[in-house]
C-alpha cells in the first residue's frame, strides 16, 4: 500500500478499550501494515486482549495521558525503522478503512502531516464538541500560521520530520496540537486533510477529553505559541485560507 518506497506502522494509543480494541487492531492489521499498540495503564481487559494479537505492544503501569502514549509509540516506531506513522484511537471512532484515502494523500503530498478531517455526517458530533472543535481549529490554525481542517482528529499521519518532534515538552492532549504548531513554524512541514465522517453514536466510551480542562489546555498553550512567534496579524490572515483537502465527495471542497 506505501507506493513511495517509504515504511509505516499504525499506531493505537487506547486506556480501558476492552469493548473496541479488538476489532480495532484486527481491522488495521487487515491492510497489511505492522500496528503498535500503547496501552495507557488500563485496568480492564484490554491489554489482554492485544497482547494475544501479533503486533507490538507497549504498556504504561500507570496513565500517563494521551501525548505520553504517543510519545512512547513514535520512540517505538522510530526505533524500528519506520518512517511514517498513522494514528487511530482505540475506541471505535477511526476506522482502519479510512486509512487507504490518508495515504494516498501521503503520496500526493509527500513529506507533510495528514489529517483524518471529521467533515462528514457532522451531525452525529455532539453540539458541545463541535463548538470547541470550532474554536480550536480558529486558535491552532492561527498558531500555525496555515489553515488546518479538524486541529483535533487523532486520525494523522505523521512523516519522519514531525516524529522527530518527539520530546516536545507537552503532555496530554496539548501534545497533539503542539506537534502540529511546532511541525509548521519550526519544520515548514505541511498539512493536508482528508474527510472522514464524524462518529460518535453506537458503543463508544464516555470519551478521555474533557472539553472544559483539555481546551483550557490547549487554548492557554496555543495563544502563548501566537505571541512566541511573533507576527501575529500575518500568521492570522495567513490561517484564514482555505485548507487543503484530499479526495473531498459531495459538500466538502478539494482544494487541488
Amino acid at each position: 500500500m506505501n507506493a513511495t518506497g517509504d515504511r509505516c506502522c499504525i499506531l493505537i494509543p487506547c486506556l480501558n478499550e476492552e469493548r473496541a480494541i479488538g476489532r480495532v487492531v484486527a481491522e488495521a492489521m487487515e491492510l497489511g501494515l505492522p500496528v503498535i499498540v500503547v496501552d495507557d495503564g488500563s485496568d480492564d481487559r484490554t491489554p489482554g486482549i492485544v497482547g494475544e494479537l501479533p503486533v507490538t505492544l507497549i504498556r504504561h503501569a500507570t496513565r500517563r495521558g494521551k501525548g505520553e502514549a504517543l510519545r512512547s509509540g513514535f520512540r517505538e516506531a522510530l526505533r524500528q525503522g519506520f518512517d511514517n506513522v498513522i494514528t487511530m484511537d482505540g475506541d471505535g471512532q477511526h476506522l482502519a478503512s479510512d486509512i487507504p484515502a490518508i495515504l494516498e494523500a501521503h503520496r500526493r503530498y509527500p513529506g507533510s502531516i495528514v489529517i483524518g478531517a471529521r467533515l462528514l455526517e457532522r451531525e452525529q458530533q455532539p453540539p458541545g464538541r463541535r463548538r470547541a472543535n470550532a474554536v480550536a481549529d480558529w486558535g491552532i490554525s492561527w498558531a500555525c500560521g496555515r489553515p488546518v481542517a479538524d486541529t483535533q482528529s487523532g486520525q494523522r499521519l505523521y512523516p519522519r520530520a514531525a516524529l522527530d518532534l518527539v520530546d516536545l515538552p507537552a503532555e496530554n492532549f496539548v501534545f497533539e496540537a503542539a506537534l502540529l504548531i511546532t511541525a509548521c513554524r519550526e519544520r515548514g512541514i505541511g498539512v493536508v486533510s482528508v474527510p472522514i465522517a464524524s462518529r460518535y453514536e453506537g458503543e463508544f466510551r464516555l470519551s478521555h477529553f474533557q472539553p472544559v480542562r483539555d481546551v483550557t489546555r490547549i487554548t492557554m498553550y496555543t495563544v502563548g505559541r501566537i505571541f512566541h512567534y511573533g507576527h501575529v496579524m500575518a500568521c492570522y490572515r495567513s490561517s484564514r485560507a482555505t485548507p487543503t483537502i484530499v479526495g473531498a465527495p459531495q459538500g466538502t471542497r478539494d482544494t487541488h
